[in-house]
């Protein structure tokens, strides 16, 4: 039984309360952003980005038009280092473009972070302690004077170092957990931090307030958000800023309602990327705005190729239900939906209308490079195929390629027709299990044992066809494991074909026991395609069998 009784209010509402955000009914423009994609985003990856994805990721969030952008944690990898070094040495930072990076208040490692940092054209020094009741009584054992100290002297010595280095530096501070403390002693501390970074027309200082823990409903964190506003010290030079995450799944809200409140800034990542729930999601704060007619001063015109970079570098999926961004947002499935938005196109056309208002539809696809044919209209004639995707989704917990969605719509229409029935969705299940899993005839794997190397991985491979009795064993060598038993598939076999599509994710409450789903599609010389999945606790023998099992499918 799940015992509520446990939990209790671990949040502070401040000492007086004006509620003067309340009053205002929607945000009238964009605050400054700040991506933290390749710092924040970056350390909540299974496989954080390498320092060729950073770069492109990097150039992506340019082209979107950041302003700032922190680029990690110099000092806690070499690639974070070098990463930094590579844009300051080979001048890729625009002159009109602040690089942030991330210290501890620890004194070595802020060192090493000006380090990093020498000569950059305009660098964010963004320094942090802790100050939350629970951090302070748990993990640092310490009292509010021995915190406040750690958020000074760090203040000191950034202040100090950025005197002897080269470079243009700006200071940022955050009270850890800023949510989860007192907002009185949240306030001491920030301000003084700021008596010793001395904010002043030519000395803007960035007072970050993080949500690191969402604790409360988003109207709480307005509300210390606004008494920081109101009590700050030295207010006209300092930008506050926010930088919420997503635990209660209010993000969004709490940056929205923080900038009604008086906030600045905002710090967030593409799609919501970052430990445990994630960030808050900068596409969503910045198209919400534009829906209001705000500009958001993000250029997110087109949404298919940033999905696309995201995907490439993050290795993570942008949900079909992400708003603005997700492939089935503007699909509906209802009848009644589908109808009412093909008569508001109509109406919209008909007059000749500037001012989009066209039900269930938020805002007009193609401002995003999305089509009204292939996402809006098609929903119409082609319910089936994204309808079955939802489905197994919902249900079950597999996303499935789009492609490999519209071949097993065919199959359910197949078996519909032939049956003269509706298919119920265990029925459909039932398809695609049967039409895409264990598939090992006549082709299949006896045994592998891999060997990694510098260059890529090398494997003995024992390759079965039931159809003739052989058997061999063979050596290969390929980029990693699945290429390898790629390549040995098409040595064993003299049969060529293209791995076109890939994609997999992790498995929740699928009562398998299985933790991992792959999907493989294969393109043959005469252009046919062919399909397969595989679900197992390791990701690597999940991509086998759904190899084998678009192969065995040709």
């Amino acid at each position: 039984m799940m015992d509520f009784n446990k939990y209790n209010v671990g949040y502070y509402m401040p000492p007086k309360v004006t509620y003067d955000w309340v009053k205002k009914d929607h945000i009238e423009k964009a605050p400054q952003w700040c991506s933290v994609d390749l710092r924040d985003g970056n350390q909540a990856l299974v496989i954080p980005m390498s320092l060729e994805e950073k770069m492109e990721f990097y150039k992506m969030l340019l082209k979107v038009g950041f302003k700032e952008i922190e680029v990690g944690f110099p000092a806690a990898s070499e690639t974070e280092f070098t990463f930094l070094r590579t844009l300051i040495d080979n001048k890729m930072i625009p002159d009109d473009v602040s690089v942030q990076v991330l210290t501890q208040c620890r004194e070595h490692i802020i060192r090493r972070t000006f380090d990093a940092c020498k000569g950059a054209p305009s660098a964010i020094i963004h320094f942090y302690n802790s100050v939350s009741v629970a951090q302070r009584e748990q993990v640092f054992r310490k009292s509010k004077e021995e915190i406040k100290k750690i958020a000074v002297d760090g203040a000191k010595l950034v202040k100090q170092l950025a005197s002897e280095y080269e470079g243009n530096f700006r200071f940022e501070y955050s009270p850890e957990s800023f949510t989860g403390t007192e907002p009185e002693y949240a306030l001491e501390v920030c301000n003084a931090v700021l008596d010793v970074l001395e904010p002043g027309p030519d000395n803007n200082v960035i007072i970050n307030l993080p949500v690191t823990v969402e604790m409360s409903s988003p109207h709480v964190v307005a509300s210390q958000v606004e008494y920081m506003h109101k009590n700050l010290k030295y207010r006209e030079y300092v930008t506050i800023s926010l930088h919420p995450h997503n635990d209660r799944g209010t993000g969004v809200a709490d940056a929205e309602l923080g900038v009604l409140a008086g906030a600045d800034r905002v710090e967030g990542t593409l799609f919501g990327n970052g430990e445990r729930t994630g960030n808050v999601d900068i596409v969503t704060l910045a198209m919400n705005m534009y829906s209001h007619g705000v500009d958001p001063k993000l250029d997110f015109s087109n949404m298919p190729s940033l999905v696309s970079t995201y995907e490439n570098c993050t290795r993570m999926h942008v949900h079909e239900r992400s708003p603005y961004a997700g492939s089935l947002v503007f699909a509906a499935f209802s009848g009644s939906h589908q109808d009412a938005i093909a008569k508001g196109m109509h109406y919209r056309k008909e007059r000749g209308l500037y001012q989009w208002n066209v039900p269930y539809i938020p805002i007009d696809p193609t401002d995003i490079s999305r089509t009204y044919d292939a996402d809006v209209i098609r929903v119409n004639s082609q319910s089936g195929k994204g309808g079955i995707g939802y489905l197994l989704e919902q249900s079950y917990g597999f996303i499935l390629p789009p492609q490999m969605r519209e071949h097993l719509s065919y199959l359910c229409k197949s078996i519909s027709d032939h049956e003269h029935k509706e298919l119920k969705v265990s029925e459909v299940f039932e398809i695609f299990k049967n039409a895409y899993f264990d598939k090992h005839d006549p082709i299949s794997v006896e045994d592998t044992h891999f060997h990694q190397k510098d260059d890529g991985v090398n494997a003995d491979i024992t390759y079965v066809n039931k159809s003739n009795d052989i058997k061999r064993k063979l050596n290969v060598d390929g980029n990693g494991s699945l290429d390898v038993i790629s390549n040995g598939l098409k040595q064993f076999t003299g049969k060529t074909y293209k791995l076109k599509v890939y994609t997999e994710h992790s498995m929740q409450n699928s009562g398998s026991g299985s933790s991992a789903v792959a999907y493989i599609g294969l393109e043959w010389p005469d252009g046919h395609m062919s399909w397969g999945a595989g679900m197992n606790t390791d990701i690597i023998r999940a991509s086998a069998e759904a190899l084998l099992s678009a192969f065995n499918n040709k």
